[in-house]
């Protein structure tokens, strides 16, 4: 039998760490021993478990090691990093090791180094004349980078339940259900918004166009006003059903206060571009006097960056509308190393695309009326995500309300 040593640390029990490491290596056909097994006794302590794991062959036992090193598990026998060129353009060497969202540290040169700007399913890269380490996606790939192969010398740190109720934000909570306490969950959310921005953090949001559909563009746009919102992610739809509600009164032809069907309403959204094509962008269309509020708007006054980000389904697209997904991806990559949180609202796409960008500790939301849509978004890795199945017609407003409410 093939073998390596492991340790797990941290809120091992309480967060369920040790059972779902047990679990992967039993599904998975392999073995283990405890060697040692020392539990906290207090709710501040921690646990640390050495076990040795087993597999029949060297390919299933770097398997399991794979999905382990996802929970945090670690490599005892401290080696460092092994580091080889990448021949070509967009291909790393056989063994390459494949990052989480988790926090990653890399023995390298005697000292543990952190990976800088962590995202899930990316290789690290290190800078050996700076002794630096980052992730790239493979797209970006450079013949010559130094890539990490293999599992030595890599420290994962998950984030940690611990016994102690943390609210909200508790790591793991986030059971997919529509029968949560909405009223308690969305102050927890206000509360920490207020938090994160009395501290100069960054909120970003993630939109789909069921925002302007269900009436609710309107909360967006004065959470924007007033400070609380620094980028928007999107796609043309959020865009021009906002633009065209701000033209019109209407989205997707349905005047959006009433809820009444206007006569040829269904061709709103295609003038709404046009008008904004014959401004040549948003920007122009705001300083010309086109556009005079909505959510777009208030990005432009608030000169808050935004990224739409094209698909093949787009009418138009606006002019601002990315079409490279490539390139729009970057953008996003950005704005997902720079936010303390992410509010993913109505967009199933968008968001799993978000989540697969964000290092595991930006506290992220999302919320949809469709359960499928968090659970995919979990099952995608980001489990430090709070799932709130609910209309979005329900949520802004309540969530607009309560970070008015006084304190």
């Amino acid at each position: 039998m093939n073998s390596r040593t492991i340790e797990l640390s941290g809120h091992v029990i309480d967060s369920l760490t040790l059972p779902k490491a047990l679990d992967i290596i039993m599904d998975k056909g392999g073995d283990f021993d405890f060697l040692e097994f020392d539990v906290g006794k207090r709710k501040t302590d921690t646990s640390k478990v050495k076990m040795a794991v087993y597999a029949e062959s060297i390919d299933l036992l770097n398997s399991i090691l794979d999905e382990l090193s996802v929970l945090g598990a670690s490599i005892s026998e401290l080696k460092e990093v092994e580091l080889v060129a990448s021949s070509k353009d967009k291909v790393a060497p056989e063994g390459f090791y494949s990052t989480s969202n988790h926090t990653t540290h890399i023995l390298y040169k005697g000292n543990w180094i952190v990976v800088e700007n962590i995202e899930m399913d990316c290789l690290i890269c290190v800078d050996e004349k700076n002794s630096r380490a980052s992730v790239k996606p493979i797209a970006e790939i450079k013949a010559g980078d130094m890539i990490v192969v293999g599992r030595d010398g890599i420290k994962v740190t998950p984030p940690q339940r611990s016994r102690e109720k943390s609210g909200t934000f508790e790591f793991m909570n986030s059971d997919v259900s529509s029968e949560k306490p909405l009223m308690n969950l969305i102050r927890g959310i206000a509360k920490e918004i207020k938090e994160i921005k009395s501290k100069g953090g960054k909120i970003a949001i993630v939109g789909g166009p069921a925002i302007v559909h269900t009436g609710s563009g309107k909360y967006l746009a004065a959470l924007i006003r007033e400070g609380y919102i620094d980028s928007l992610l999107a796609g043309n739809a959020l865009a021009t059903h906002d633009i065209e509600s701000n033209i019109f009164g209407t989205s997707l032809g349905i005047e959006v206060e009433t809820g009444e069907i206007i006569a040829h309403g269904h061709t709103h959204h295609m003038r709404a571009i046009n008008k904004i094509n014959r401004s040549g962008s948003i920007k122009q269309a705001v300083e010309d006097g086109t556009l005079t509020g909505g959510i777009m708007y208030e990005c432009i006054k608030k000169d808050i960056p935004y990224v739409l980000a094209g698909s093949i389904r787009d009418d138009g697209p606006l002019p601002d509308v990315i079409t490279d997904t490539a390139e729009s991806q970057k953008l996003m990559r950005k704005q997902a190393q720079e936010v303390d949180m992410v509010i993913m609202i109505a967009t199933m796409l968008h968001s799993i695309a978000m989540g697969n960008l964000l290092p595991s500790k930006v506290k992220s939301i999302c919320v949809d009326i469709n359960p499928a849509t968090v659970t995919k978004l979990s099952d995608r890795g980001s489990a430090q995500v709070v799932s709130i199945v609910t209309d979005i017609g329900t949520f802004l407003p309540l969530l607009y309300e309560s970070l008015h409410e006084s304190d």
